[in-house]
């Protein structure tokens, strides 16, 4: 059995609760023998959610009292806090000098200079790495790549912290190259149209209640399709985490991912400045 350490804000949390049932899931299907054995948490629950004591006794895992000794016993990594990237860099540079390969929720880094902080901390370590939404994976996002435009629409909590999925859907269909960004309405309901070289073009269209859905134009001229994703994308992504575990091969180009960044950033200077055009 290959013992993975998860590494966490607060343990009780919707990804840590529900990657472990995938895990087991993805064993089955992969023929892989991976299981969450060592939890460590920054922070203790507050009232009314699990200790990180009583989130490893619910999981079957161990509690280590630092974040260093799960590392040590850990034979691969796991770093989330999905709604702290803000945390993303202490933890890496604590966890990467081991040099285990490492999955790193989204969303990856707060902004660019720390993203491109902890690749080079993975470069300068020897440890592999790598982050994605779970949109990613989305089986209907397969069928496009290097589109002419693309109006992708989601939903969450906050543009701050759900744009993440629509943007990694963009540059999945997209590819990199984004050049600049305007955005209309606010924080609570946006549009924004991401301009690239050639005359294509992409927008992300946020609101509270928004499906995820996609709508593709493959060249000038030909009709959009509009595509509704209800794939089952979470299992695909944890699928995907193992398989980089066992193969040490990188699944999502570090160039995406900085895409990605670079987009987030992109979008929310532009979306707290209605109309005015913000360069990639």
């Amino acid at each position: 059995m290959k013992k993975i350490g998860f590494i966490d804000y607060r343990l009780d949390e919707w990804h840590a609760n529900n990657y472990p049932a995938w895990i087991a899931q993805a064993n089955e299907k992969l023929g892989t023998d991976y299981k969450v054995a060592y939890g460590w948490a920054e922070e203790s629950a507050p009232e009314g959610l699990l200790s990180t004591a009583q989130w490893c006794g619910k999981f079957g895992a161990e509690p280590c009292e630092t974040l260093e000794a799960l590392c040590g016993k850990s034979d691969v990594l796991v770093i989330l806090a999905p709604s702290n990237p803000e945390k993303h860099l202490g933890y890496a540079e604590r966890a990467l000098r081991f040099g285990k390969p490492t999955y790193i929720d989204k969303t990856f880094a707060p902004d660019v200079a720390t993203a491109q902080r902890i690749f080079a901390l993975s470069r300068e370590h020897g440890a592999s790495i790598f982050s994605t939404s779970a949109l990613r994976y989305a089986e209907e996002l397969k069928p496009f790549e290097h589109v002419r435009s693309a109006f992708v629409s989601g939903s969450g909590g906050s543009l701050e912290e759900y744009c993440i999925h629509q943007l990694e859907m963009i540059v999945c269909v997209m590819g990199v190259g984004a050049r600049s960004v305007v955005c209309g309405g606010d924080a609570g309901h946006a549009v924004c149209g991401i301009d690239y070289d050639g005359g294509r073009y992409a927008a992300l269209l946020y609101g509270a209640r928004m499906p995820y859905a996609l709508d593709v134009q493959r060249a000038a001229g030909e009709p959009s399709e509009y595509v509704p994703v209800k794939s089952a994308f979470f299992p695909s992504l944890i699928e995907d985490i193992l398989r980089f575990f066992e193969t040490g091969v990188i699944p999502v180009p570090e160039a995406q991912t900085i895409e990605c960044m670079k987009l987030r950033e992109a979008v929310l200077r532009a979306a707290a400045n209605p109309g005015e055009r913000v360069q990639i």
